[in-house]
């Protein structure tokens, strides 16, 4: 699954799309299909804890669904390092399927990328109704920081690389909402 140099694809569809953490040759919008974005996993760490779990995005496969992200291209020379940064930043809990699934870059090309899809036998998965996700999402705290920034900061990069996704767009605006009722 890697390219003519020996170097790879990444998929992005949350964190990754503001914060990759790792060097890259070229950031494109991607498309990958038979998966959702949805704040399914409870983060136990990084945007909660064990007691107070908080929510991050995952890779929810669906038939007929599709998810815009980002893909970066990495070369040969640094893959190894960004594989093992990136099963270590992603494979914490065991949570995700590391596996390479094929996106269409935005000038149309499928390639194959690696991506983290949710595991739906995970006991972090979790598939609430979106007020039951404002309502963790607005007080979840992890090491990571608030779980309302990370769902700010994605909406945010999504909307400047212009990623459509109606669903998060609507879980970002009832969070909004609730956050100006707690404060009036």
């Amino acid at each position: 699954m890697t390219l003519e140099d020996g170097g790879f694809w990444v998929f992005g569809y949350g964190s990754l799309i503001w914060r990759p953490g790792f060097a890259h040759e070229e950031r494109r919008k991607a498309r990958l299909p038979g998966y959702a974005r949805r704040f399914c996993v409870r983060s136990i760490r990084w945007r909660g804890t064990p007691e107070a779990p908080g929510l991050v995005l995952g890779l929810d496969p669906e038939a007929g669904a599709e998810t815009w992200g980002a893909a970066f291209r990495v070369s040969g020379e640094r893959a190894d390092e960004v594989r093992a940064y990136l099963h270590h930043r992603e494979m914490g809990t065991a949570s995700y399927f590391e596996r390479f699934e094929t996106v269409k870059l935005d000038c149309g090309t499928p390639t194959p990328a690696l991506a983290y899809v949710m595991d739906v036998t995970h006991y972090q998965y979790a598939r609430l109704p979106v007020e039951a996700q404002a309502e963790i999402i607005l007080r979840a705290r992890g090491d990571g920081g608030p779980n309302v920034e990370y769902l700010l900061e994605t909406a945010a990069h999504m909307r400047e690389m212009g990623l459509e996704d109606p669903e998060m767009y609507a879980l970002e605006a009832l969070v909004r909402e609730r956050r100006r009722e707690d404060a009036a």
